[in-house]
């Protein structure tokens, strides 16, 4: 369920601002979008697996805040962020 390493420094090299970025909101939203996609596919098979939907609860909550500060403090690069993410349909 979880993402793999190189998965996770695909997903860093490709929405990071600078060169050693690692904790930008831009990056952190786009490892919890990776992981909440890969734990929907997960609860579409197991649909009684309660404690890894709390889990997804929680994700979706923790990416929710970083998009309102991404929002609060420079929207362009919100709104980049969530066209090329493919949020806000």
């Amino acid at each position: 369920m979880a993402i793999t390493k190189d998965r996770k420094q695909e997903i860093i090299s490709e929405y990071k601002v600078h060169d050693n970025d690692t904790g930008s909101p831009e990056v952190q939203i786009a490892i919890l979008t990776e992981e909440i996609n890969n734990l929907n596919e997960h609860l579409r098979v197991h649909t009684k697996d309660h404690h890894s939907r709390r889990g997804l609860l929680k994700m979706v909550g923790q990416r929710r805040n970083l998009l309102n500060y991404l929002r609060n403090n420079d929207v362009i690069r919100y709104h980049d962020l969530i066209k090329k993410l493919g949020l806000r349909r």
